[in-house]
């Protein structure tokens, strides 16, 4: 089974991702990026950290299952993860639902919202981005979230929408869903 968490910048995505790894029996789907590494990731662990010319590369030889830009740099997925029998879980952008359900029909998506978009806007603060490229996501941020709260239809392309309250209930009510949702999948 894949697996694509959404939503938007600090509402935990990773964090949920890691403790899907950790208590669901899934593996991470490394995102392949072309930005800068920021100070706590780490490579081959936080995902593939790369040149565009060797992410060029890769899809030359055939081994990325998607590939799209945003944020001033390239994302990209390995089809030997994308297309693995493993169960498998991965950050999706929202903006790439109609290309991800092209890519794999079966993929189950999980949007996540913020119960309080403050607590996304403290979490993105935590990054220690420059201020300029903190501005321009804290829009982004606003931007998304007022989009996805008032667009249903958008929000209907998701199987499941969750809401963060940034606490273990959140942590343990989503663990509950991917277990559901992986149950479900193996009838």
């Amino acid at each position: 089974m894949l697996l694509a968490l959404s939503g938007i910048t600090g509402v935990g995505k990773s964090y949920f991702k890691n403790k899907i790894v950790e208590k669901c029996n899934f593996q991470k789907v490394h995102t392949i990026r072309t930005r800068p590494k920021r100070s706590n990731e780490v490579n081959f662990v936080d995902g593939y950290f790369m040149t565009p010319d060797e992410l060029d590369n890769l899809q030359n030889d055939g081994k990325i299952a998607y590939r799209f830009h945003v944020f001033n740099g390239d994302y990209a997925y390995l089809k030997s993860e994308i297309f693995s029998n493993d169960n498998m879980v991965f950050e999706m952008h929202y903006t790439t639902i109609d290309d991800w359900k092209n890519v794999r029909p079966d993929l189950k998506t999980i949007y996540i919202f913020p119960t309080d978009i403050k607590k996304a806007k403290e979490q993105l603060k935590m990054r220690n981005l420059p201020l300029e490229t903190e501005k321009m996501r804290v829009n982004e941020i606003l931007d998304q979230y007022n989009f996805m709260m008032n667009n249903k239809d958008f929000q209907n392309k998701f199987d499941y929408v969750f809401f963060n309250n940034y606490d273990i209930d959140s942590e343990n009510r989503l663990i509950s869903l991917v277990d559901s949702i992986r149950d479900d999948s193996l009838r």
